[in-house]
């Protein structure tokens, strides 16, 4: 491991644990050459999958993409960041999966549909309305009331 201080590549381990999220191994190193101490963590590396978008175009899944839109819709709504966290986890694990390396993106459009609509209706609405394309208010209104009608049994 490069040292960011010095450039020398000898370094030591001083500490290992795992993360919070349990998806990475925290590593504190010490640079044999200038004592700098650095933090490195260590993932699984996982097979690159490929999201097919709307118009065809191929590219590479990228996990911050799909969290900024989560994060988009959620903004300022009272959804726990671990409960975030552990969906991504599970639809990462799940597209890892699969025989095939492509993923279209509608079909993670609508798992990130599904998990907006069972933790908040503020977001799934916000998601929707970009996701959706509405094209009037009279499609959004379709939206809210159909949310409105599945509150009621539940």
């Amino acid at each position: 491991m490069r040292c960011p201080a010095c450039d020398s590549l000898g370094s030591h381990v001083v500490d290992s644990r795992g993360t919070p999220s349990e998806d990475a191994i925290r590593r504190r190193r010490e640079c044999d050459a200038c004592e700098h101490r650095f933090t490195t963590y260590e993932r699984v590396d996982r097979p690159q999958v490929f999201v097919i978008k709307k118009n065809g175009e191929r590219e590479l899944f990228e996990r911050h993409k799909f969290l900024a839109g989560i994060h988009v819709a959620l903004h300022r709504r009272p959804v726990p960041a671990g409960t975030i966290d552990d969906f991504v986890r599970a639809v990462e694990t799940q597209i890892g999966e699969r025989s095939t390396r492509e993923v279209k993106s509608h079909e993670l459009g609508a798992m990130i549909m599904d998990y907006l609509r069972g933790v908040d209706d503020i977001a799934f609405v916000r998601f929707a309305s970009v996701y959706r394309e509405f094209k009037d208010i009279g499609a959004l209104l379709r939206e809210v009331a159909s949310l409105v009608e599945e509150g009621k049994t539940r």
